[in-house]
């Protein structure tokens, strides 16, 4: 079973999604069982790693070892070379996310997007520091689950894969 087949009972009234191609074809397995249009939130894109993009693990060790290890230590506020900053994706992040919320008052929405985006909404909404995200699994095609209905906004589940078992 694929993402957008598990969450055909859910009655979405939106769906959003980065505009990156993996994130949109995913959004738009979602969209086909609900009859909805993807709304694409540039905001929702992934972090930009700068430098860092397409390297090895071999190449990263080698050459930004130390820079990482301060990074991943850090509280966010570490700018990877030539790219972002947790600070800097959480401040492009959230707002869509209040953005997302306050259009859509009634009814579920589904928020389609990658893997730093999705563990710095997670620690803005529960008030966790940035830096706990390395404390934070989420796999490709993982469903993880936000209310927001109440005073403060509740994890509800994290990562799951169950729909990408064999039935």
């Amino acid at each position: 079973m694929n993402l957008g087949q598990s969450l055909r009972s859910v009655k979405l009234s939106a769906i959003y999604s980065s505009p990156l191609k993996r994130a949109l074809v995913t959004a738009e397995s979602i969209a086909w069982h609900h009859g909805l249009q993807v709304k694409v939130e540039p905001a929702l894109r992934e972090m930009e790693v700068g430098e860092l993009e397409g390297l090895s693990l071999v190449e990263l060790g080698k050459n930004f070892s130390k820079f990482l290890v301060e990074w991943r230590d850090g509280e966010g506020a570490g700018k990877l070379p030539g790219g972002e900053s947790l600070v800097d994706l959480s401040n492009r992040v959230w707002p869509a996310v209040q953005y997302m919320l306050s259009n859509n008052k009634q009814g579920e929405i589904a928020v389609v997007s990658h893997y730093f985006v999705t563990v710095t909404i997670i620690c803005k909404a529960l008030g966790l520091p940035l830096g706990h995200i390395q404390r934070i699994r989420v796999q490709p095609s993982s469903k993880t689950v936000l209310d927001f209905s109440g005073n403060r906004p509740v994890l509800v589940s994290l990562g799951d894969t169950c729909h990408l078992k064999e039935v």
